[in-house]
């Protein structure tokens, strides 16, 4: 099984979600789509795919997002500039709508 940490972002950038999940491409259009009227991702209209770590085990995946959650915002922001500097949506070339 392949297991994915994620960061997402709004339009402006002012809000930071991260999640985990085993199944990338459906949570994300879970979240673009506004599953839930009460989540956050819908609230705050966090859908920019920003920053992703894969990995296989499901317990590090969890242990991760635990950890990156809490951060403080500057260190959340490092790691996507890192990665993505131009905090492109890492999804655009999937088919999420």
């Amino acid at each position: 099984m392949t297991c994915a940490v994620y960061i997402l972002t709004n339009d402006r950038r002012t809000v930071l979600y991260t999640g985990v999940t085993s199944n990338l491409e459906q949570r994300l259009a879970r979240h673009k789509l506004g599953w839930s009227t009460k989540a956050f991702s819908t609230k705050y209209n966090v859908h920019t795919l920003v920053y992703v770590e894969v990995t296989s085990d499901i317990s590090a995946a969890i242990a991760r997002e635990k950890q990156i959650k809490g951060w403080r915002r500057a260190k959340k922001v490092a790691i996507i500039e890192a990665a993505n500097p131009e905090w492109r949506d890492l999804s655009d070339a999937w088919s999420v709508s």
